[in-house]
């Protein structure tokens, strides 16, 4: 068994900035995450999508956020266990927590981290009749390289962010790009809705609103697709199809550890982000509580008013003496 003063669960960008901010503070910390790399969703998903809200980076790629967050934290030699689910939690009389992984990892620690994002997740698909047969023939739930668009005849259906800002990222990219969207209006950051207008009246994409797809087509891969408008039904030759809208999140065995759960995510004390049971915290995606956001800078923050809480319940006789890191490199202990 692996003994450690904070287990981690999800090695996402929450999860791992958590290891810096432990470090500062002498704490040793073990992360474990079902997916076979670090880096969450931001590696799984989109690691060549830009992120814009990261203060000092005016755009970072998802990929390059997941590099730096390594280099910042490879000091503190975290320890890690991928490719394997967090699937039960016991406490002994001494308050010591021991994860056992869905491989019978073992891991013990006086305080538990979940920093799972969404926990487990699934794209939510469009309800087109045949549409898993062409899944990976031509209909992707999500881009992982960009340069694999380059030329071809896209069609994007979304109104939320990814939607917009894949549009956006592809537009110098694809041969020609056609979004559709049930509504008139978007669910996304304005200023990407401005320029995704911009783009559609400078006629460098096709934006077509009050529009769904209802049909594909093609015979060993993907053809076409039929869209619906208010004013007619036509078959859209396309290379791609990427309906963008969204994940269906699970917590996973997370559900069953006794915690406070409010639709599918853990309720936490805004204090520190504690759960329900003395010595668990939640922070990131996976978390709940008024005025939540789910942004990453957010979970950065949690995680940075999390890690003090989880050393004073670690050594409750030692005074922590909290010095900015830009004058000593490091947190100071008294």
């Amino acid at each position: 068994m692996t003994k450690t003063d904070i287990i981690i669960i999800g090695a996402g960008p929450c999860g791992l900035f958590t290891v810096f901010e432990a470090g500062l503070l002498k704490l040793k910390c073990h992360l474990i995450d079902a997916l076979p790399q670090v880096g969450g969703q931001l590696s799984e998903i989109y690691p060549k999508k830009p992120i814009y809200d990261i203060p000092g980076y005016p755009s970072i790629l998802a990929g390059e956020l997941v590099s730096n967050l390594m280099e910042q934290i490879a000091p503190f030699n975290p320890d890690f266990t991928l490719g394997e689910r967090a699937e039960s939690i016991t406490q002994d009389e001494a308050g010591i927590f021991t994860l056992t992984s869905n491989k019978g990892t073992q891991i013990s620690a006086p305080v538990v981290v979940i920093a799972g994002g969404l926990g487990s997740f699934e794209p939510r698909k469009p309800p087109l009749e045949g549409i898993s047969n062409y899944e990976d023939k031509g209909v992707d739930y999500m881009v992982r390289d960009p340069e694999k668009y380059r030329g071809k005849k896209i069609l994007i259906a979304g109104g939320g962010d990814s939607a917009l800002d894949w549009t956006i990222e592809l537009a110098d990219i694809a041969e020609r790009i056609t979004m559709i969207h049930r509504r008139t209006s978007f669910r996304g950051a304005l200023d990407s809705v401005e320029k995704v207008t911009a783009l559609a009246k400078a006629n460098k994409i096709d934006l077509i609103t009050e529009a769904q797809a209802i049909g594909i087509q093609g015979s060993d891969t993907l053809e076409s697709i039929t869209i619906k408008t208010k004013e007619q039904e036509y078959a859209l030759a396309v290379d791609y199809f990427i309906p963008l809208f969204g994940l269906t999140p699970k917590l996973g065995p997370i559900a069953d550890w006794g915690l406070g759960i409010e639709r599918s995510a853990v309720k936490v004390d805004t204090l520190d982000y504690s759960t329900s049971t003395k010595g668990i915290y939640a922070i990131g995606d996976i978390n709940t509580y008024p005025g939540k956001l789910k942004l990453i800078l957010c979970g950065f923050h949690e995680a940075t008013l999390m890690v003090q809480s989880a050393f004073k319940l670690i050594y409750p006789d030692q005074k922590l003496s909290f010095k900015y890191t830009t004058v000593t490199g490091i947190a100071g202990l008294e």
